[in-house]
């Protein structure tokens, strides 16, 4: 999927639209379901960082707040406090590399662009009425790119037997009406990015239509992030080690990423940068040669 050719960030970085990107994970907190994507410091993130940027990854998305499902809200401050520091030691040893600060905060996402984030990957969907206000003007005022995500709830209660009348039609007019908000408020459409939130107020169900259905979201016109990297759904299907244990959902995942690159969507938000990046790069070469 092709909407615009890029999206312009800051320091004159670039997201391009070609192709599927592959966004790493970095998590500085001891709460993330996937252990082996935490990281403890500043010197473990920036070197972390530096492998995923040698793997191929196209974007870093570095969070302090685990978001998983049952996971409990941390303050702004706190968030901030570890947040930040992260964000500057990896845009100085990564000048180029675009940056995505996963927050929920306007005031952490403010202090994050402030130290180098090109972007405010934001899982509430503008749903956190103390907050919507002021992300909304900080997006306008900075011209930061946006991933609007649709959730139904907060972590700490958004898997409690979700239900959807129309799944597909529900996310779209989520979408809608969210991007409608945005740009009344002064965020400019080019700087968007929208992603139908796998696993955020999803059952197993939820989640497998909405990979089959991805290209539903097209028409919006609006770049698609998809983010089920070693998620739980992965093991439900695969069983075994992999229904109770992260590690064991490589496999799931990249079934996922292929999937993903060949229905055309554009970022894939991921634990593993290397795998990933191979997967991807398999599909369009295999592509490429489509008569």
């Amino acid at each position: 999927m092709e909407n615009s050719k890029e999206i312009q960030l800051f320091g004159g970085r670039k997201l391009p639209l070609r192709g599927t990107l592959v966004m790493g994970i970095l998590n500085v907190t001891d709460d993330s379901f996937y252990a082996r994507s935490r990281v403890k410091n500043e010197h473990d993130a920036v070197s972390r960082a530096a492998d995923m940027a040698h793997a191929g990854a196209d974007v870093l998305d570095v969070g302090a707040e685990s978001t998983r499902p049952g996971s409990r809200e941390i303050d702004s401050e706190t968030e901030r406090e570890v947040l930040t520091p992260v964000i500057g030691a990896i845009r100085r040893e990564l000048p180029d590399m675009p940056i995505s600060a996963d927050t929920r905060h306007a005031t952490t996402a403010a202090a994050a662009i402030e130290a180098g984030a090109d972007i405010v990957n934001d899982v509430s969907g503008l749903g956190l009425p103390s907050e919507t206000r002021n992300m909304m003007s900080l997006l306008s005022e900075t011209g930061a790119a946006y991933v609007l995500t649709h959730t139904k709830g907060t972590p700490d209660v958004m898997q409690r037997s979700p239900v959807y009348g129309d799944l597909i039609s529900e996310i779209r007019e989520f979408f809608e009406d969210g991007i409608r908000a945005l740009e009344s408020a002064g965020v400019s459409r080019e700087k968007l990015i929208i992603d139908p939130g796998i696993g955020f107020g999803k059952s197993a169900s939820d989640n497998l239509a909405l990979l089959a259905n991805v290209e539903k979201f097209y028409s919006l016109g609006i770049p698609v992030l998809i983010g089920a990297s070693r998620k739980g759904f992965i093991g439900g299907v695969a069983g075994g080690a992999a229904k109770d244990d992260p590690s064991e959902r490589l496999e799931g995942t990249l079934a996922i990423t292929a999937l993903c690159a060949i229905a055309g969507v554009n970022i894939v938000r991921v634990h593993d940068a290397a795998a990933n990046r191979r997967t991807v790069d398999m599909i369009e070469a295999i592509a490429r040669h489509r008569l």
